[in-house]
């Protein structure tokens, strides 16, 4: 069997045999096929497409290039959640200990932003003294003892995806739908996930911008988890503008304690509940999404999922002082209030833009070994839907100087678009698509 073979044939449209995709892959993880070969494999998918059976086989030949891991003995039912990214995307903060909670325990392995996507590991390390890398060991135990962990990504659960992922950033392959799905699904399987919910954004702040690309994607994850007798729901989540109100590492904190103690925005609690409500039915901890949320909303109201994430935090080294006094997380030393330039109706706010001008401030990275600012970033005031007179505040910017906030808040004005009619914002989350629906 040989590398240009195979390429040839998916070039011209045929499907591959689960033998000839895990001998490319196996191959290219073994640095047995170069990256010119690997780059035109991968711009053929793109090109061709892969069957379902296909991209199962590409998930599984991906898992199968390093180390699986197995949960099993933290209960009966183990279930992961994945975000495809966004703005302001909070949500494991605030999910896990309200499903810890619950009783269904959390395992999770997260990574960090890259671009304006930010990354929950980076949220987390905001935290004084916050440790993500602990050890397989250290990690259960505190999975065992307090619920729920949150821990990085180790290079040795399917190494195969790392290789081709990097490759697609730089070989325009990144949009192929199977190279997508395989790479989210084999980390998740690898990792040791019985089922699994997927937090699909859609909008100009995600990767896919409209809901039928969403969906699409979405299916396509749903049908490998049928493929390998994993559970997969997908929630198709609204990605237009930021998720919540604050944008930056220090500031997303403060608004997910604000979430678990009831305050926080209600677009953000309604995406958390969301999620919880399909990770318990996953885990068999409700029968209906009614019986779910009414669980979860229970554990919100009476302050359990913030306790919850106090005990998490010291768990894992944190300083969990910081629920009660959020002044002990980093802080930006300028804070720029800009005002609304006009009165009338937000009908615009670019997510994308706001998410992009946070990375400028140095609350993201570019690359990924750049370095981040905890304490920079950005807090609305106001958002889509939402009325405001001109000279009212519109936005806050945490910099580390006046001239880069000014800077910003030059950018971030041309994220608005205004009505002077009354607009009506669109949902938190558009549908969700389970296994069994």
């Amino acid at each position: 069997m040989r590398a240009v073979d195979l390429i040839e044939r998916k070039r011209d449209g045929h499907e591959l045999t689960t033998e000839e995709i895990h001998f490319f892959v196996e191959g290219y993880a073994e640095d047995h096929i170069p990256d010119y070969q690997a780059a035109a494999w991968a711009m053929a998918i793109l090109l061709r497409g892969m069957t379902v059976r296909e991209t199962i086989d590409l998930t599984m030949a991906m898992v199968a290039s390093g180390e699986t891991l197995s949960l099993r003995r933290l209960g009966p039912v183990v279930v992961d959640k994945h975000s495809t990214g966004g703005v302001g995307d909070k949500t494991t903060l605030i999910v896990g200990p309200l499903v810890a909670e619950a009783g269904l325990p959390v395992a999770k392995m997260s990574g960090r932003g890259l671009g304006y996507s930010g990354g929950t590991l980076d949220k987390l390390e905001a935290i004084p003294g916050f440790r993500v890398d602990l050890s397989p060991q250290a990690f259960f135990d505190t999975v065992s003892q307090h619920g729920l962990a949150v821990v990085s990504q180790t290079a040795d659960l399917a190494p195969a995806d790392g290789k081709f992922y990097a490759l697609r950033d730089v070989t325009g392959t990144v949009p192929s739908l199977p190279l997508i799905a395989s790479s989210i699904m084999s980390k998740k399987i690898a990792g040791g996930a019985d089922a699994i919910v997927l937090d699909v954004k859609v909008g100009r702040g995600a990767f896919m911008e409209t809901v039928p690309e969403a969906r699409e994607l979405a299916q396509r994850m749903i049908d490998i988890g049928h493929g390998v007798e994993r559970r997969v729901t997908a929630v198709l989540a609204n990605m237009n503008q930021p998720l919540g109100l604050a944008i930056g590492n220090s500031l997303e904190v403060i608004e997910a304690i604000e979430t678990l103690r009831g305050t926080g925005p209600r677009d953000l609690r309604e995406h958390c509940l969301a999620l919880a409500v399909e990770m318990l039915l996953l885990g068999q901890k409700a029968s209906t999404p009614e019986e779910a949320y009414e669980q979860l909303d229970e554990i919100l109201e009476t302050g359990r999922a913030l306790d919850r994430f106090r005990r998490w935090v010291a768990a894992q080294g944190g300083d969990p002082d910081i629920v009660d006094d959020v002044t002990r997380l980093p802080e930006a030393p300028v804070q720029h209030t800009v005002a609304a330039p006009r009165s009338g109706h937000i009908a615009r706010l670019d997510a994308r833009m706001c998410g992009l001008t946070a990375v400028t401030l140095g609350a993201g990275r570019e690359t990924k070994n750049a370095s981040i600012d905890p304490g920079v970033g950005l807090v609305l005031h106001a958002k889509v839907g939402d009325h405001v007179r001109e000279g009212d505040p519109l936005l806050t910017i945490h910099a580390r100087n006046q001239q880069e906030a000014q800077a910003a808040a030059r950018r971030l004005l041309e994220a608005y678009a205004w009505s002077e009619t009354a607009v009506q914002p669109e949902p938190p989350v558009y549908e969700i698509l389970r296994e069994d629906a």
